[in-house]
């Protein structure tokens, strides 16, 4: 009976030294987005926030999910965005305004003060949440969510078609 619990407490130990090295790695990637100069550095940085994201996903008993969040949003989501970024870079980069800057940041920085302690004061349960087989899934992206699955994919094509478009039209201005 000892060991039992001993061996519950070791696990929910780990489980919190995982949640803060997954948190910690979701701050540094979102730091680095928002604070590079150089915006594929930011494209990084938006890809270990996404990273910090799945290994959350698996944390939580969800490895479908996480998995899902890798080949989606870190494979073609930023492919996707790459893409875009290299097919509409203007010839100038520009330079950070640091007036603009501390405009954007000082609110987000209110909110997010504000959410974290909304989250901490809120009570919170730690309680391994119950698995959903990949049937199940399956079948409620076919019914009931395949109208937003579908939309979903509509969206990233016009964003990716309008990305080649952009790009012609602005060689065929340089020409």
């Amino acid at each position: 009976m000892k060991d039992t619990a001993r061996s519950r407490k070791m696990e929910l130990n780990a489980g919190y030294i995982a949640f803060a090295i997954y948190t910690l790695i979701i701050l540094a990637g979102g730091i680095l987005a928002i604070l590079s100069k150089n915006i594929i550095r930011s494209l990084v940085g938006l890809i270990v926030v996404l990273f910090g994201v799945a290994g959350m996903y698996f944390l939580m008993a969800a490895p479908f999910m996480a998995l899902m969040q890798i080949m989606i949003y870190v494979g073609a989501v930023s492919v996707l965005i790459f893409f875009a970024i290299m097919l509409t870079k203007s010839d100038a980069e520009a330079g950070i305004d640091c007036k603009r800057l501390l405009k954007s940041v000082i609110p987000a920085g209110i909110a997010s003060a504000v959410m974290v302690l909304t989250i901490a004061s809120s009570r919170i349960n730690f309680t391994v949440p119950e698995e959903v087989g990949l049937k199940e899934i399956g079948k409620a992206l076919l019914s009931t969510y395949m109208l937003p699955f579908e939309l979903i994919s509509i969206v990233l094509f016009v964003a990716m078609a309008g990305a080649v478009v952009l790009g012609f039209e602005r060689r065929r201005e340089k020409e």
